[in-house]
């Protein structure tokens, strides 16, 4: 039953409120689903009353033999009738299902009440990246969780491929058309969001990948007409030897059982891993399909949209055909057909056309995984910028270092929470100080820059009123702990961390460094030599960045570098005996430490 969504009235999307568009749409579906319900209840209370009538018609058909077998026609043609017609509603009501609890979630990251609603990522999290851990990437409350709406294995790898590794600058370009394109495409979304049997159902496709690079070895048709041929032949004397003799059809049934046994290791080898690879096959069909009937103006989309196309078959008309075969495959297991499977060498003969499946379209089958990957992650950045539609696409210049924002705050904090600043760094200044008192909001400024560099450089919108920024590495150092298992203190770990972050700087691209309390795990006379010839040496390799610190002899080093480096810091203030911050940025060194009032404030004595 095809679906008319409440936008195929229709608008575009361009220029909708998002609350105002989801709610639109929630209303829409809650009523098909109510209506749906009610049409399901009365369809099944009409199919009892023909069922009762169809047996009492029976019993006087068959019993009394007072009224003609016609009459039981229509009773029969009526039921069958309705079983169709109620698998139709059972479908539309579930698909209404799914739709509500698309955009169920959609309201809830318009809400900031998302966490723990979406997918974690937590299985593309590293230990050993240089900033993923520090700008919580992955995980619960993710940066991860708030923009994956993809339903595909391979859709969730490429976006988190693209927030692990800033892109190039005409690639950034390149995604950033292609989501401007997307995001005012609702119905896309949609559509792709309520597919599969379940509103979190996913495709995972390397074990598809895996099977369809293996070379087939059922190539021979002299070998997939004789199996049909035998097939055919057994058949015929099965039927003849109801009739006649049985001899005939046991002399079938060695041949078989010779040429079966004869094809048995490649038969294996074709079906092998098949059926796994074949989970959620419908899914990928309908993405596919979905996909197919987009047309794109964008380079990269149109690029995408086109590596879809092989020999004039629609990828998704392929799938489908693979899912079919296995579906026949998986019928040898049932116990009324398996042994009329026996007699037609069922198992060989799919087993020869699934191989031709793989001579033919397997080798396109990684392409169309990757090109829908691709099309799931731009559209995820492209409905993150459509819910966020005050936030802008940053400027993208080829020269750095630059990062340049103008009320920036942090992606990951609700609105009403979030303070935005303004912050510039590049050439000059090329290394800022930041100090303050515990809580006053260094650490998360630090995020604050390093998160949005990363939805900058992956080809999505920010939060900022403006942001400048250049092609980049990204490094960070600040939630670094000690580790019992593997033996090493946080001092270690850190050391190790800021040698990494060393390794990625004196490239074609500068390293935008983030330090939070650097060496903090050090005694004060080494910590001060120590970070100065950190940050000595990031400079003199061309990074640039941002180093944290309530240790005001640590803020000296921006004097000692300046005009290079400058100094900025949050200060606090008390309200009726608590502290307070504004989160605000000032320049120059914190003059004041809440530390004491801190401890006093929980009880402490000192």
């Amino acid at each position: 039953m095809n679906e008319v969504s409440p936008s195929k009235d229709r608008i575009s999307g361009k220029g909708a409120d998002p609350r105002t568009e989801y709610i639109r749409r929630l209303r829409y579906w809650n009523d098909t689903s109510a209506m749906t319900a009610r049409l399901e209840r009365q369809i099944s209370n009409s199919r009892l009353v023909v069922f009762i009538g169809g047996a009492i018609t029976g019993w006087f058909v068959v019993i009394q033999k007072t009224v003609p077998t016609g009459w039981l026609i229509l009773p029969v043609v009526l039921f069958l009738f309705l079983v169709f017609i109620h698998q139709r509603v059972i479908l539309r009501r579930r698909r209404a299902e799914r739709a509500i609890a698309h955009y169920d979630r959609g309201m809830a990251r318009l809400e900031d009440r998302w966490t723990g609603t979406g997918e974690s990522g937590a299985a593309f999290a590293r230990e050993d990246h240089p900033y993923a851990g520090d700008l919580d990437i992955f995980g619960k409350g993710s940066l991860f969780e708030l923009l994956c709406t993809a339903r595909t294995r391979a859709g969730e790898k490429i976006l988190a491929a693209w927030l692990c590794n800033p892109a190039p600058l005409e690639e950034v370009r390149k995604r950033q058309a292609a989501v401007a394109e997307l995001r005012p495409l609702i119905d896309l979304r949609e559509d792709l969001g309520i597919l599969g049997t379940d509103v979190r159902s996913g495709l995972h496709p390397d074990a598809l990948i895996s099977w369809a690079a293996v070379p087939p070895t059922l190539t021979s048709r002299l070998g997939r007409w004789s199996a049909a041929a035998l097939a055919l032949l057994t058949l015929a004397a099965f039927i003849r030897g109801f009739w006649s003799s049985w001899r005939l059809f046991a002399v079938f049934l060695v041949l078989e059982g010779l040429f079966a046994l004869y094809h048995r290791f490649r038969v294996f080898g074709a079906i092998r891993g098949v059926e796994a690879a074949g989970a959620d096959l419908a899914l990928l069909s309908g993405i596919l399909e979905r996909f197919e009937k987009e047309k794109f103006n964008s380079p990269r989309l149109k690029a995408l949209r086109k590596s879809l196309d092989t020999a004039g078959i629609p990828p998704s008309r392929s799938i489908r055909r693979l899912g079919r075969l296995i579906e026949l495959l998986d019928s040898r297991r049932n116990q009324l057909f398996a042994p009329l499977a026996l007699m037609l060498l069922w198992t060989t003969q799919i087993a020869f056309a699934i191989d031709a499946w793989r001579a033919t379209t397997g080798p396109a089958v990684s392409r169309w995984l990757n090109a829908v990957g691709e099309l799931e992650a731009l559209c995820a950045l492209a409905n993150y910028s459509f819910e966020r539609p005050e936030d802008p696409f940053p400027e993208i210049v080829p020269e750095g270092p630059c990062f340049e924002g103008k009320g920036i705050g942090h992606p990951l904090l609700p609105a009403d929470r979030c303070v935005r600043n303004d912050l510039s760094l590049g050439k000059e200044p090329q290394i800022v100080v930041v100090s303050g008192s515990n809580m006053s909001g260094k650490s998360t400024l630090l995020r604050t820059v390093g998160t949005n560099a990363v939805l900058a450089l992956a080809g999505g919108t920010v939060r900022a009123r403006r942001l400048r920024i250049s092609p980049l590495h990204l490094g960070s150092s600040i939630r670094i702990v000690d580790s019992l298992q593997g033996g090493t203190s946080r001092f270690y770990s850190e050391i190790k961390r800021l040698r990494q972050l060393l390794e990625l700087t004196g490239g074609a691209r500068p390293l935008l460094f983030l330090l939070d309390e650097i060496l903090h795990g050090t005694n004060s006379h080494d910590r001060r030599i120590g970070a100065e010839a950190v940050i000595r040496s990031f400079q003199n390799r061309g990074g640039f960045g941002l180093v944290t610190t309530h240790d005001l002899a640590l803020a000296e080093i921006a004097d000692t570098l300046a005009p290079r480096a400058i100094n900025i810091h949050f200060e606090d203030h008390l309200e009726d005996g608590k502290i307070a911050f504004d989160y605000r940025i000032r320049t120059g060194v914190v003059k004041k430490s809440n530390a004491l009032e801190l401890m006093r404030s929980v009880g402490l004595e000192v």
